[in-house]
């Protein structure tokens, strides 16, 4: 089942939506954290009428989530230029993930200022390596299409830079699309693994730049870059940019290290 297929099943009640994760978008015994946000951001959508547009979200992965799961949302304040609603995500009566949401209307102002972009110089994802696809087909990034955007020597590096997009993605709200490919890539600590060993997201930050996201045949370029990692836990920058490297989310998130 594709992240539409998915929503498309899920069923909406007073303040809360029933959706069944199913076992193609796992990673471990939990689901993938991107589409678990997505459910939370959908549900907070068919919450509430004419919200502007998602602004900032603040997500906190508490605990698995597989197969039935609810969602169950609540307003916290709608005023004249902003909402903010909370989410959270319930799984066997459990909490899985708690997100609050921002939406924010665009405002007037004097003030008009972009840093410079910071985007490196990478292959554009037509002439990227195509990176392969996980061997268990239960794994949630079969769902989706990468390309290497750095070099492969790179990849001892703490800094993980990938062309990635969703299969199917036909009708998707756009900052659901957005919740679901910016936690897409593997914590970037993991460059630095002797061996394999378990990681756990444990929180992500996450800031829209652009109302409305849009980029060409789907591929958005991803990027985790870790600062820190130290004592069992990781924080690193994480940022997408369109096709054609316009900014669009800049984020953190702080990943546990069982390794």
């Amino acid at each position: 089942m594709s992240l539409i297929d998915i929503l498309a099943a899920a069923e909406t009640g007073e303040n809360s939506l029933s959706a069944r994760i199913p076992e193609t978008w796992m990673q471990g015994r939990t689901a993938y954290g991107g589409v678990s946000a997505a459910l939370a951001l959908e549900a907070a959508l068919r919450s509430q009428d004419d919200l502007p547009p998602l602004r900032s979200a603040q997500i906190a992965f508490v605990g698995p989530l597989a197969g039935e799961v609810e969602v169950k949302t609540e307003l916290l304040r709608r005023g004249r230029t902003a909402a903010f609603i909370e989410a959270s995500v319930y799984g066997d009566g459990k909490l899985g993930l708690k997100a609050l949401f921002v939406f924010m209307t665009a405002l007037e102002s004097t003030i008009d200022y972009a840093a410079p972009s910071i985007c490196p110089e990478v292959p554009d994802f037509a002439d990227a390596v195509p990176a392969p696809t996980h061997p268990d087909p239960k794994f949630f990034t079969n769902n989706m299409e990468f390309r290497h955007a750095l070099p492969i020597d790179k990849r001892h590096e703490p800094d993980f830079m990938r062309w990635g997009r969703l299969k199917e993605r036909e009708g998707l709200h756009p900052m659901v699309e957005m919740m679901a490919i910016g936690d897409a890539l593997p914590p970037a600590a993991m460059a630095l693994f002797e061996k394999p060993g378990p990681i756990s997201s444990m929180t992500w930050h996450v800031n829209l730049l652009t109302a409305e996201p849009v980029t060409t045949d789907g591929w958005w370029l991803t990027r985790s870059t870790a600062d820190l990692a130290r004592d069992g836990s990781s924080s690193q920058i994480m940022q997408v940019w369109n096709a054609d490297r316009t900014p669009v989310i800049t984020g953190m998130q702080s990943v546990a290290i069982f390794v």
